[in-house]
């Protein structure tokens, strides 16, 4: 009978490979361990109450680490018994592994430990997969049959597949990518080496998935299943589906893997779009025509990543930030279109209302130092504003550094950084560099944690100007969230000059607007009576070709400033409610809110009031018509 140590790491296991602890021998072979630090670590977890892993007692100790682990075992290719490396992370007990050896000694070691233990549901398959995927860095695949390469199938027979549970999918830089149901298998590896040579990737796929794999490969019909999924058709797809967000100025494009197809929606002026359905055999082939593209991962599909590629189209050029998303039926993928037309606005030209503009630029933008803060949720034009400011005081007098992820426009004469947290250029890394390059404006691309704000008021405080973006409701809620993060009060007041607070609403469509006279519901819900809205030109789109029908084309910004004069620095100080600074402020410094500011619009017949109720806060009731034109125009 095989019997095991209970106490991996402590004593041989006689009978079988499944031996001395294989993780901890291994370390101690490649000298990534000595010895002594073996014996403290053993020392160590004979006093624990608690009996934990010899090689988890040496991580917690410091004396290895994860990715030191991950990078040996996957570069050796030895044998190891993958239920001792079980019992070894404390995934299984040692009495299951032993039941599960004398299971196997009963069947003349005819089958291998892991298919014993995925049988007997002695462990989840899906654990078993995490295990040799996530410590142990053996890549996880689905060995779906649009990827494998049928010149390396061909290599060997089916049965010889069948029988070793391995599958080549495809060549790379560093070798063949084959997947193995148990990459730690020593006669697997052995016998991929006599087919492909020593130069192979070894992944991690489920049993079944290469099953259904060889079958399809064998069975002569792959020709015929990948007929509307070939490479070159997956290529002109995901063209097509680029250059059709390009010709409808879309912000955003969807790829959703669904339960029984693929849905592509376009974000077209804020708002999502239905645009076309597809078979859902071609998702996978397209998610890695895209990841190819990115230059990311093509056989991790268990992770959520991120990437960017630039695409080229006959009017010109476009840059996409990718971010891949794993759910329950497949990765969705969304793609966001940047810098689309190239067009640099200046703060004159993003629709402010003129008397904010003025006090924005006296009482923010010219003023020698102190913190400026764009505010709004994701897709809320922040950056363009950002940019507008940025061009608005550039000049050759003036040097301004950026700190950025990613820089989305550039602009001559300004040092802009994009940061890559992949060679360990983060924005920590990058704030503690900024302020010695003698900087006059330094433009943090967004306010994420503690360090980032602590960093733009201590250049603050040094006389520098800060210009950076925050994720808040309005402009009040920049004051909120600085206070959560554990800024001291006196140093908001002291350094933050002013918060402009934005949104982005669809703009009616020109070519189909109509007047249109609000209804006693409508004045009821944004709080006006016929009273205050003398004047008033509402109106709405009907609906037309060129607005695909949604009765809106283009997108007008709506704007929130926040000044903080010495009234609303007391209030601070005094750390009252968002209500009381609220209140202050319109009364101190003519603040008004984005409800207010998205009436005026649509009042002008820019906008409609179903957008202004759909996308803007209702903190307080909207003050009449007349006061809130003669406060924004004058």
């Amino acid at each position: 009978m095989h019997t095991i140590n209970p106490f991996p790491g402590e004593g041989p296991v006689s009978g079988n490979e499944c031996g001395l602890n294989p993780i901890v021998d291994f370390l101690l072979q490649e000298k990534l361990l000595a010895p002594k630090q073996v014996e403290y670590a053993t020392r160590v977890r004979t006093k624990l109450e608690t009996p934990r892993p010899l090689l988890e007692v040496l991580k917690e100790l410091k004396l290895i680490a994860d990715d030191q682990i991950k990078k040996a075992v996957k570069d050796s290719r030895i044998s190891m018994c993958i239920g001792n490396i079980l019992v070894e992370l404390g995934y299984i007990k040692p009495d299951d592994l032993q039941r599960a050896l004398d299971i196997q000694a009963a069947d003349n070691n005819s089958r291998k430990i892991g298919e014993i233990l995925l049988e007997h549901r002695l462990i989840d398959e899906q654990v078993l997969i995490e295990v040799l995927s996530l410590q142990m860095g053996f890549p996880e695949v689905e060995p779906e049959f649009t990827e494998i390469d049928q010149a390396l199938f061909a290599k060997a027979p089916a049965k010889w597949y069948e029988s070793h549970d391995v599958i080549p999918i495809q060549k790379q830089a560093d070798g063949v990518l084959i997947a193995f149901v148990d990459p730690l298998d020593g006669k697997d590896l052995e016998a991929v080496k006599q087919i492909f040579g020593d130069k192979f990737v070894p992944a991690i796929a489920r049993r079944n998935a290469i099953k259904r794999a060889v079958g399809m490969c064998q069975s002569g019909d792959l020709k015929k299943d990948l007929a509307a999924s070939d490479e070159n058709s997956i290529i002109r797809l995901a063209d097509e589906i680029l250059l059709a967000a390009v010709e409808r100025d879309t912000s955003d494009i969807h790829l959703e893997p669904l339960k029984n197809n693929m849905r592509v929606r376009f974000r077209q002026d804020g708002v999502l779009i239905h645009f076309q359905d597809f078979p859902a055999e071609i998702m996978p082939a397209l998610t890695n025509r895209i990841k190819v593209l990115c230059e990311v991962d093509i056989t991790e599909k268990r992770r959520h990543q991120g990437g960017r590629f630039c695409f080229d189209y006959p009017g010109g050029q476009i840059d996409l930030r990718v971010s891949f998303y794993v759910t329950v039926h497949g990765e969705k993928i969304v793609m966001r279109l940047l810098n689309r037309k190239g067009v640099l606005l200046d703060i004159d030209d993003i629709s402010l209302s003129r008397r904010i503009r003025e006090r924005f630029k006296e009482d923010a933008l010219y003023v020698p130092s102190g913190v400026i803060i764009i505010t709004g949720p994701t897709g809320s034009g922040k950056t363009t504003t950002v940019y507008g400011c940025i061009n608005h005081i550039n000049n050759p007098q003036t040097s301004i550094i950026t700190a950025e992820e990613p820089v989305e426009y550039v602009i001559d004469g300004i040092a802009q950084c994009s940061i890559n947290p992949k060679i360990n250029l983060t924005f920590e890394e990058t704030l503690r560099h900024i302020v010695r390059q003698d900087p006059d404006v330094i433009v943090i691309g967004e306010i994420r944690d503690k360090f980032s704000a602590e960093v733009a008021v201590q250049a603050a405080l040094t006389g520098h100007k800060v210009l950076t973006t925050f994720h808040t409701e309005d402009s009040i809620g920049g004051i909120v969230r600085l206070l959560n993060m554990d800024i001291e009060a006196f140093l908001i007041s002291s350094t933050v000059v002013s918060i402009l607070a934005q949104r982005l609403l669809r703009k009616i469509c020109p070519h189909c607007v109509k007047d249109y006279k609000p209804t006693p519901a409508d004045l009821q819900r944004i709080g006006f009576s016929p009273n205050d809205i003398p004047g008033a030109q509402f109106r709405k789109g009907q609906g037309c070709a060129r607005c695909q029908y949604t009765g809106y084309r283009g997108r007008v910004g709506v704007f929130e400033l926040l000044v903080l004069d010495e009234q609303v620095r007391d209030a601070i100080i005094e750390q009252k409610t968002s209500q009381d600074i609220r209140r202050i402020s319109i009364e101190s410094t003519g603040l008004v809110t984005l409800l207010e500011d998205g009436l005026v619009k649509a009042a002008a017949g820019l906008t409609t009031i179903d957008e202004v109720l759909r996308s803007l806060p209702r903190l307080q009731k909207p003050r009449p018509l007349p006061e809130l034109q003669r406060l924004l125009e004058g």
